[in-house]
Parts: structure tokens; C-alpha cells; sequence
């Protein structure tokens, strides 16, 4: 696998750039996240997107085939998509096996690696192309130990998967630079870290080594600065709680930011399970984060409203800071401020004159 490791980091900066986003026949719209960050984080690096007649879903970028997306120059296509298991069906395999034809480098952020698969493994080395695994976790990670370490860190919690936290994240990160506050976005998971171009594949981690991975991914820091962490999963989700335990216990975050998908009916991949109240899961998450930072606070609300129309949205938004006594906000539609305002009273920089509570 060509990425490059960078302490706990997997690095794949080195991808090339332009892309070709794959849809495929998808028709879930949480299950194309990978491409739609991409879309959206990247868009100068993106030259379009391949899917078939029965996907139901576009990212609004020019709908090429693989033939005329490597004649617009795409050199890698980019399988962005997620779904239960991360595994590829044949006709995602015969995708790529077209695009590695047509001179393009493939990148996926499956479970599944595409190195394990001799047909697109050989084709790549016919072809003198590469495939990026980026789901791959650094090598040699430590065992998390819980001490403390110094720096503020902000971790994004949610009540499902794929609720908006890779989007909440880099908001505020930039949100904070923009106050001229120095801020890191620390990626988790696939998406963020092709957007980020560096980060460490949570989910792939042997269960042992979670925390240990998040202690080195946002280590100490002494510059005034924050580590804005990419969270994983639910604590309320069957599949995926041991996760975002390692993340909650990993990070020793002093802020929690919640993030929820107001119009989604169940949680993700399992029909009939309802998400938890919005106060439950937030107080959970605290109660699970003062293992290893007693002090954590909760310092807002981010909704996804991106399936709402804006006035119901912000109605939505303040009734939820009128129940939980929280700014609440949908990052992207609306911004962050108020939860900068709220982060940045709970622990001012030195150059903020607010004065702490």
C-alpha cells in the first residue's frame, strides 16, 4: 500500500490529484460521504463523477464515463463510497479494473483492501499504476495510557454514524483560525483523511490501541492551540460504540461537540432502532469522556439540516439551545460562531480578554 506513515499518522497527500468521484448504483445517501466531502472540501482536485442509471444520487458534478474522465485528465479514481462492512461487489471491481485501463491510479477507504484483489492488483502492475488503501493504520501504534497531557482538545461526538462530524470538525478548525487562533483538524476516518491528506483510520485500529492512537494522533500541545478531533460512530450505535469509546477515552477532550442528523429515522444499517434523545446520548458521552478528562464540557450542537428547509431548520436549532441550554447550529448552512463563543469562554486564548467559567 503506497501511503506514507507519518508517526501515528497514515499519510496519503501523495495521491494524485485530479479525481474521478465513484457513485456507482448508490441510492444512500449517507453511504456516498466519501465522495460528497470530496466534492466539497476538494473541489478544484474533483473533474467529475462516475455512476451508473439506477444511482439516484449526484454530487452536481459533470457525469463522465471512465473514457472521458481520463480524457478530462482524472488520474485516480476515487471509490467514495461506504457501506456495512466496507467490502467491493464485482461490479465495483469491474469499475475499477476499467479505470486502471483507461492510466487511472485507484484510492478506496473500504475494509476491504484493494491489494487483496489479484485483478486489480495485477492490472495496477501491468499498467504501472498504484492502489491507495486508506483505511490502513499506522504500524507500531502505542497502548493508550490515560495520563494527562497538556493542550485543548474538542472532539465531535454523535447520536449515529455519518451525522456530520467530519463537517462540524473542519468548521470549527477553521472557524478557529479564522479568530486567529491557531487549530488543527485531526482526521479518523476515511474522508477526512483524504480531505486533510494525513490522519489515522480509527476503525481499522485493533481495539487495544484506539486511545493509544488518538494520544499520539493529537499529542500534547503547548502552543495555546486546539486539536479539533474527527469523532466515530455512536456510543449508541450496537455496531460501533467500542470506537468512539476508544475516541471519547483517546482524545481527553475538554470540549464535546454533538452531532446529529435531525431527519433520520433509525440509526444506520439498523431498521427499527430509534437514535437516543439528543440530552441522553450528550450526557453518555460526558459521562464516558471523565474517565481520562474529569473537567470535559459540553459546548454545543451541530445539526446536519442539509434534507431541511432553512426556516425549520433554525426553529429546530432553537428550540434544541432553548432544551439543552447549548448553542445549537447547523455548521455549514449557518455557521459556528456561537459555539466558538461558547469554546473560547470555557477556555480563552491568550490573546481573549473573556474571562473563563
Amino acid at each position: 500500500m503506497p501511503c506514507e506513515r507519518g508517526g501515528a499518522r497514515t499519510i496519503v497527500t501523495m495521491i494524485p490529484a485530479p479525481f474521478l468521484l465513484y457513485l456507482g448504483s448508490s441510492t444512500d445517501f449517507a453511504g456516498i460521504k466519501t465522495s460528497r466531502g470530496l466534492a466539497a472540501f476538494r473541489p478544484d482536485d474533483c473533474v467529475g463523477e462516475f455512476r451508473h442509471d439506477d444511482c439516484t444520487l449526484t454530487l452536481g458534478l459533470p457525469r463522465l464515463t471512465i473514457a472521458e474522465a481520463a480524457a478530462a485528465g482524472a488520474r485516480t479514481l476515487v471509490l467514495g463510497i461506504a457501506n456495512q462492512g466496507g467490502v467491493m461487489d464485482a461490479v465495483l471491481v469491474d469499475d475499477a479494473a476499467a479505470a486502471l485501463e483507461a492510466g487511472m491510479n485507484i484510492a478506496a477507504g473500504l475494509h476491504q483492501r484493494l491489494r487483496d484483489v489479484p485483478r486489480l492488483a495485477d492490472l495496477a502492475r501491468e499498467h504501472g499504476l498504484q492502489l491507495f488503501d486508506v483505511r490502513e493504520p499506522p504500524t507500531n501504534l502505542p497502548v493508550g495510557n490515560g495520563y494527562a497531557r497538556a493542550g485543548h482538545r474538542l472532539l465531535t461526538v454523535g447520536t449515529d454514524c455519518s451525522v456530520g462530524k467530519m463537517y462540524a470538525s473542519l468548521a470549527l478548525a477553521e472557524g478557529l483560525k479564522a479568530r486567529g487562533i491557531k487549530a488543527d483538524f485531526r482526521a479518523t476516518g476515511q474522508t477526512g483523511i483524504l480531505v486533510a491528506g494525513a490522519g489515522v483510520p480509527v476503525d481499522a485500529v485493533v481495539a487495544d490501541f484506539i486511545s493509544g492512537a488518538i494520544e499520539v494522533l493529537a499529542p500534547a500541545r503547548t502552543d495555546d492551540g486546539w486539536d479539533v478531533i474527527e469523532g466515530q460512530g455512536s456510543l449508541y450505535h450496537p455496531s460501533f460504540a467500542g470506537v468512539s469509546t476508544g475516541l471519547l477515552h483517546g482524545a481527553q477532550p475538554e470540549a464535546l461537540v454533538m452531532c446529529h442528523d435531525p431527519v433520520r429515522e433509525y440509526m444506520r444499517g439498523i431498521p427499527g432502532r430509534a437514535l437516543p434523545d439528543l440530552a441522553e446520548c450528550l450526557a453518555a458521552n460526558l459521562q464516558v469522556a471523565r474517565l481520562t478528562s474529569p473537567n470535559v464540557r459540553a459546548v454545543g450542537v451541530c445539526l446536519n439540516s442539509s434534507r431541511m428547509e432553512p426556516f425549520a431548520a433554525r426553529q429546530l436549532c432553537a428550540r434544541i439551545e432553548d432544551e439543552l441550554g447549548l448553542p445549537c447550529t447547523d455548521p455549514i448552512a449557518f455557521g459556528v460562531e456561537a459555539i466558538l463563543d461558547e469554546l473560547l469562554c470555557l477556555a480563552p486564548s491568550k490573546s481573549s480578554t473573556t474571562a473563563s467559567h
